[in-house]
């Protein structure tokens, strides 16, 4: 290793862990559950995860990844096009597709990588970008890797701006309006139904990632675009199976034929990656089963969520609005944010604190996510660490 960089690359660890602002992983010796072993704080209650519906270690969501290992071994070996392409994707792309309501979809090995694969794939030269300047970093990196598209941004959820953007585009421009259904840093929700419009208005095409939003909104947790009742009316949406989906890891495009036969083309991702795995792809088609077959889930989700939010807002927390299983609680600088968090998790509570990047500089939050998994007690509990903290912090007034 070159010795100086890696001196600097050690002085810049030193400052971050000065200002308090260093990121410790933390090692789960048991499966994603609501309770979990962790190496460094022994048994903690988790709010920290994407396990919305409490699928990841459900029975059936694990025996739909086992099956798949036995039937297709551990690996894809290559990319799809290269050795082939295993029936079980075919299968999950066609469930996918169906269950979101679009002719087709295609899989990617994550959401990250399907942000990355579509928008430089479609947005070429002589198209334009408008994005939600809160959009995830997926979006934005997908679009700076649409170099030659003109690229630009709206101020968030303002559809004035956005279609002041659009109205300085020429009319005969392909234009993409790219958003988040459920912001994950904020917890609100992207107003789809002006999005709609103005995509219909200004002939754009409209592409929704609702990452945060699958098994989480609407009355069968089909996504924000279900929550709406915008069925037909988004042209491209992107998700993730790693969260309320199974919770292991990859990503998915639905759109037209033609939108996804022209990512089978061209996107980069899925030309020069090896495919999803079969594992994650049996645990995701299990995962959509228990989706469709057990609707208490998505209820179960929505009155947890609801009852924690209010019972923060009683006792003295100011958690930001919001419809979605996100409960962001602001409290300012982001070493704070982190200290918070430690105490936290020294309480047996496993939440974590984000700052600057991931948010604006003086805007760090604690985010809560819930879980249908997540019981009244385990709730009740987390309440009473959430008080002790906070008023030994000063977030709380003290009584």
């Amino acid at each position: 290793m070159n010795a100086g960089f890696d001196r600097m690359l050690g002085a810049e660890l030193q400052r971050l862990k000065d200002g308090g602002t260093y990121k410790r992983l933390r090692h789960l010796t048991t499966p994603m559950a609501p309770q979990v072993k962790m190496e460094e704080a022994g048994e903690v209650l988790v709010l920290s995860s994407n396990d919305y519906l409490g699928l990841a270690d459900d029975p059936q969501v694990i025996e739909g990844g086992v099956a798949a290992l036995r039937t297709y071994g551990a690996g894809t070996a290559s990319v799809r096009f290269i050795c082939g392409t295993f029936d079980i994707h075919r299968r999950l792309e066609r469930r996918l597709a169906a269950c979101f309501g679009f002719e087709a979809a295609l899989s990617y090995v994550s959401c990250w990588s399907a942000n990355t694969g579509l928008i430089p794939t479609l947005a070429v030269e002589g198209t334009a970008i408008v994005s939600d300047e809160l959009n995830h970093a997926s979006i934005i990196d997908g679009c700076r890797l649409a170099t030659q598209a003109k690229r630009l941004r709206y101020k968030h959820g303002d559809m004035a701006d956005l279609e002041a953007q659009l109205a300085g585009l020429p009319r005969e421009m392909t234009k993409f309006i790219v958003t988040d259904g459920v912001f994950s840093m904020e917890g609100d929700l992207a107003r789809l139904p002006e999005i709609a419009a103005l995509a219909q208005r200004y002939d754009a095409v409209s592409i929704v990632d609702d990452s945060h939003g699958t098994g989480v909104m609407g009355a069968t947790g089909r996504g924000t675009i279900e929550h709406y009742g915008l069925q037909g009316k988004i042209d491209i949406l992107t998700g993730t199976l790693g969260k309320a989906l199974g919770g292991a890891a990859g990503g998915f495009v639905c759109g037209s034929a033609n939108v996804v036969d022209m990512l089978i083309q061209r996107s980069r991702p899925q030309l020069f990656s090896n495919a999803l795995p079969c594992t994650v792809a049996g645990s995701a088609l299990a995962a959509l089963d228990q989706l469709e077959q057990r609707p208490e889930l998505v209820a179960r989700l929505r009155a947890n969520t609801q009852w924690f939010r209010e019972a923060l807002r009683r006792m003295g927390y100011r958690p930001l609005a919001g419809e979605a299983a996100i409960i962001p609680i602001i409290v300012g600088e982001t070493a704070f944010a982190i200290k918070m968090s430690e105490r936290l998790l020294e309480e047996g509570l496993f939440v974590t604190g984000f700052g600057y990047p991931v948010v604006p500089e003086g805007t760090a939050r604690i985010r809560v996510q819930m879980s249908a998994a997540l019981d009244r007690p385990q709730l009740e509990h987390a309440l009473a660490i959430f008080e002790r903290v906070g008023r030994e912090l000063g977030v709380l007034a003290t009584a």
